[in-house]
């Protein structure tokens, strides 16, 4: 498992971003080569042409590690999805042409074809850190205790759960009460995966209690990510024993859930959030209107599509103002994320982390700062405010690179891929699914490494896991 990586193989990724950089005088073509060029770097990783895959698993039993799940969430959604977006701009609506004489605005289109270009190189540059850094080693310095792995999955579901209401509670700990629903979530969906092939009946009546309860919290939270991805872990986890059942039914599931939450979403905002109805009323008039077929329920849909799903729309215009109207921001982004790693209980006038990140967004002029909405950053929008196409690669580079490293630190740790990288680097380290801002993604990964250095050693004293 510790094939060293060839280096005209790994250029191999880049081509598609060369491509597209040698047409872009021609927008339209310059970001379908960009675009398409993702396909092209999920086919020569996914297949093992660059480096191959971990042998010591099955394809279907290793889906949680970084170079498959996290490349297909993380640059799906960053590479993949403006295709709506463009479609937009070329005057499509519901994929259908709106109007004969529609007038193509040509600077927006030659602006988002740069960002694809950006995409492009992000993508290949997170699969080369991935790539440089994944040597599985052929035997683990601990092991678990795989007879009884189902019921360590179990508790572990049982015990996570009420510190992340405990941690909740006390001031200033709600990054750790987030960390541990993550973990309890993982744990109890993963124990359901167990239970129901080993047909354990109370375990998979709790379990399925558990993993109901999550879903009506991410039911109810108003935003959408935590449904999709509720079903999306269940799908995974139950893949390597039920394959064909787990294809007919969740594949066609997520997709459903993608047209219908747009509605569902807008409708539970309105109503929970106004406080004019309780959570549960808001939830029922939601459904309601997300069952309902009609044009409004389309267009809304059509919206998502555009302007929620992917973020290139607010991308495009940080690429306007940077760096012809404010210079780059040089390693500043990074000295604000180090500072966010502070505990405010040792630093108790710590600036506000959000703060900090919407300054730049207003600087920008992405949105006004009497607004009220949050619009945050993606990972690659700060990685291009800081250096442009340097700081694309470096960034993205070390993205992947990191993780890798902890994917494979928490599989030394815990005895191997299903303690380590199916739930501590799942649960703990979900933010490189989507990721988010220097400041917020540093953070998180820095305290989760903490906590997951931590758990290794309550499972070294309470026997779950020992040295070989």
């Amino acid at each position: 498992m510790n094939k060293q990586i060839k280096i005209e193989r790994l250029l191999a990724l880049y081509i598609p971003w060369v491509i597209s950089l040698l047409f872009r005088s021609d927008p339209l073509l310059s970001y379908f080569i960009a675009w398409l060029g993702s396909f092209y770097i999920f086919s020569l990783t996914l297949t093992g042409w660059v480096k191959p895959l971990p042998n010591d698993r099955s394809f279907s039993e290793q889906l949680m590690r970084p170079i498959l799940l996290v490349q297909i969430i993380f640059a799906g959604y960053m590479c993949c999805t403006s295709i709506f977006y463009m479609f937009n701009i070329l005057g499509y609506e519901n994929f259908h042409k709106a109007s004969f004489f529609f007038l193509l605005d040509i600077d927006k289109l030659t602006l988002i074809a740069q960002c694809q270009r950006y995409y492009c190189l992000g993508h290949a540059a997170f699969v080369s850190g991935i790539l440089i850094v994944m040597r599985y080693p052929d035997r683990q310095k601990f092991e678990a205790d795989i007879e009884n792995i189902a019921g360590i999955l179990f508790v572990s579901a049982l015990i996570t759960l009420p510190l992340s209401i405990i941690f909740l509670k006390v001031p200033g700990l709600s990054q750790f009460s987030n960390q541990f629903s993550s973990l309890s979530f993982i744990a109890g969906t993963l124990a359901l995966a167990f239970a129901i092939p080993q047909k354990k009946l109370w375990n998979i009546i709790i379990c399925v209690i558990l993993y109901i309860s999550n879903f009506y919290s991410a039911l109810t939270s108003g935003f959408k990510e935590p449904i999709i991805i509720s079903v999306m872990v269940l799908g995974i986890f139950l893949y390597p024993a039920y394959k064909k059942v787990v294809l007919l039914t969740f594949i066609p599931a997520i997709l459903i859930l993608f047209l219908l939450l747009p509605t569902y979403a807008r409708v539970f905002r309105a109503n929970a959030w106004s406080g004019d109805v309780n959570t549960d009323e808001a939830t029922q008039l939601a459904l309601d209107a997300a069952l309902n077929d009609d044009t409004e329920t389309t267009d809304t849909n059509w919206g998502f599509l555009v302007y929620r799903l992917s973020e290139v729309d607010m991308f495009t215009e940080f690429v306007q103002s940077t760096p012809e109207r404010i210079d780059y921001y040089g390693f500043d982004l990074l000295k604000q994320s180090f500072m966010a790693i502070i505990p405010r209980v040792f630093w108790p006038t710590k600036p506000n982390t959000e703060a900090l990140v919407m300054e730049r967004v207003y600087d920008a002029r992405v949105i006004n700062r009497a607004s009220s909405v949050s619009a945050k950053p993606a990972f690659i929008v700060d990685a291009y405010l800081s250096d442009g196409n340097w700081g694309i690669f470096i960034a993205l580079l070390l993205y992947g690179a990191a993780a890798q490293f902890i994917s494979q630190k928490a599989e030394e740790l815990f005895g191997g891929y299903l303690l380590g990288t199916a739930l501590i680097f799942s649960g703990l380290f979900q933010i490189f699914w989507r990721g988010s801002s220097f400041e917020f993604i540093i953070n998180t990964v820095f305290w989760s490494y903490i906590t997951m250095i931590i758990l290794h050693k309550i499972f070294i004293a309470k026997n779950i896991i020992r040295p070989v």
